[in-house]
Parts: structure tokens; C-alpha cells; sequence
């Protein structure tokens, strides 16, 4: 099926001067113009483009790559206000709208934003809105304790971060489990760590419980194989620097270096953690 504001694989029908036709099926021939053709294309040949309403509301491909598609999440940047609403760079000639009855913040020029990519009914017109409960949870949560997931970092609140889960679900990082710089738009994986008797999940960047521990382990032993059988992280060292190294809190840090320790695989000292080396 043809789709409007995604990338189709499209044919050539026709070759002119000034371009070349593509089957677009139900919605017709659509003219790809010369400067954007392949060289030496022919009729017959297939090729990715992308389907969108230019500015005098015609609809035409491109090959240019868009910065996302209907059905992404994407950190935009707004490049213009105008008296329908806010328009933001998606990498083609015309910009991407967002009606003011789709923002949630008063939108800047020169910032970014996250923003989610619709078809407006009405008029077929490629719009972002920044109101994602309409999108999100409208089908049961479906996930494990353990899980891996992949995240987006969708925006602040007091108890910590709400994350967009799989492109489908909200999340909720607690202020406790935050690991390093999570900027609005972030991409990461994470792993499910509870699921509430309300529906709502909460969330992990490390896994949870003894897998967590095992995974950590088996990578500081591997660091030390690596380096000589030295790491100079002790259970005394900054927070940030271990987190630089492993990826994980100090806490966690601290307390499977003590299972290492106790298992006689690894030696702590002030200045860092050394391996002991089986006779």
C-alpha cells in the first residue's frame, strides 16, 4: 500500500524532459522532478522515495531522506511561528506543522522539541503534535520484568523521567534509577523493572535483579583480563568516574565487587580492584 509521508518504492512509467512519472497506484502518477532522479533512470526502474504535500498542497516525491517519517518520534528543531501554529525542520522544502492545538509548551524559534508525526484527516498535511497520550497506551502493556525495551526520553517530572516505551508505551524512570546525561529526545535501551497493579511501568537503564549483577560482573572481569589485571575504580571512587567505565551506579559497583571479592576472583585496595589469577 502507497503511503503518504513514509518512503514507498515507487516505478517509473514515463521519462521527460523535466523529470520522471511514478506509480503511486490509487493516488496516480506523481512527478519526480529531473534534479532529483538517479542518472541514466529508466522506465520500469524502482525507487525509494518519500510522499508529501509540497507548499501549494500538491503531492510529490522526493528521494531526499526526511529527518522522520509518519509514525516516528523525532527531536525537531522550530524554524518558524506563524498564525496557524509552528513549523519545524524535517530536512525537505517545506516544514513540518505543528498546530497550535497540538503543543503542550509554548514553542521557541531555534529550539528543539520532540515532537510525533501524524497525517492530519482533513487534509492529508504531514503535522507533529507534542500530545502523546492520544498515542500512547492504547493497548495493554504486554512486557516481562527483565525485559529489555528501547527508550525515548520524552520529558521531566518530579519523581523522575517518563520514557516512551517501544514507541508504544509511557514508562516512568524513578530519580533513583537515572544514569548519566538523559537529554529530551534521548535514544537508549533499558530493561522493564516493575509492572504496578494500575498498568503503569517503571523502569531500569541497568538489568534488574541477579541479572544485573551477573552482567556487571562477567564486565569488570573481562575489563581486568583486558587491563593488565588492574582497574583503578575501588569502592571508594567518584560516582561519575564509574559510571564513565561500567555504565552503573556506585551502589551496584560496590556491591558486586564485593561478591567478587568474596568468590576470591578479585582483590580491593585503595587505589582500584585487581585480579587474582587462578593457580
Amino acid at each position: 500500500m502507497i503511503e503518504v509521508g513514509k518512503i514507498n518504492k515507487l516505478t517509473v512509467t514515463k521519462v521527460v524532459d523535466f523529470g520522471v512519472f511514478l506509480d503511486a497506484q490509487d493516488l496516480g502518477n506523481i512527478l519526480l522532478i529531473k534534479g532529483l532522479c538517479p542518472k541514466n533512470i529508466e522506465v520500469g526502474d524502482s525507487i525509494d522515495v518519500f510522499l508529501y504535500y509540497d507548499t501549494e498542497d500538491e503531492l510529490v516525491a522526493t528521494t531526499k531522506t526526511p529527518l522522520a517519517q509518519v509514525g516516528d518520534f523525532a527531536v525537531l528543531k522550530i524554524v518558524g511561528i506563524s498564525n496557524v501554529g509552528a513549523f519545524a525542520d524535517i530536512g525537505l522544502e517545506k516544514d513540518l506543522l505543528i498546530p497550535f492545538s497540538e503543543q503542550r509548551v509554548h514553542l521557541e524559534e531555534d529550539r528543539i522539541y520532540l515532537f510525533y508525526l501524524y497525517l492530519d484527516k482533513a487534509s492529508g498535511r504531514l503535522c507533529g503534535t507534542m500530545k502523546f497520550n492520544r498515542i500512547l497506551d492504547k493497548e495493554p502493556a504486554d512486557y516481562q520484568v527483565g525485559e529489555e525495551v528501547q527508550l525515548i526520553v520524552a520529558e521531566k517530572s518530579d519523581m523522575g523521567i517518563k520514557m516512551i516505551i517501544n514507541n508504544t508505551h509511557w514508562g516512568l524512570l524513578f530519580k533513583t534509577e537515572i544514569l548519566g546525561n538523559l537529554f529530551i529526545g534521548k535514544r537508549l535501551k533499558g530493561y522493564i523493572r516493575r509492572i504496578r497493579e494500575d498498568g503503569k511501568i517503571d523502569l531500569s537503564l541497568q538489568k534488574v535483579g541477579k541479572e544485573k549483577e551477573e552482567d556487571l560482573s562477567s564486565r569488570i572481569l573481562s575489563a581486568l583480563s583486558r587491563c593488565n589485571g588492574f582497574i583503578p575504580l575501588s569502592d571508594k571512587s567518584a560516582p561519575e568516574a564509574i559510571f564513565k567505565e561500567f555504565r552503573t551506579s556506585k551502589a551496584t559497583y560496590k556491591r558486586t565487587i564485593g561478591h567478587l571479592y568474596k568468590q576470591n576472583k578479585i582483590r580491593i585496595d585503595k587505589a582500584g580492584i585487581y585480579l587474582i589469577k587462578e593457580d
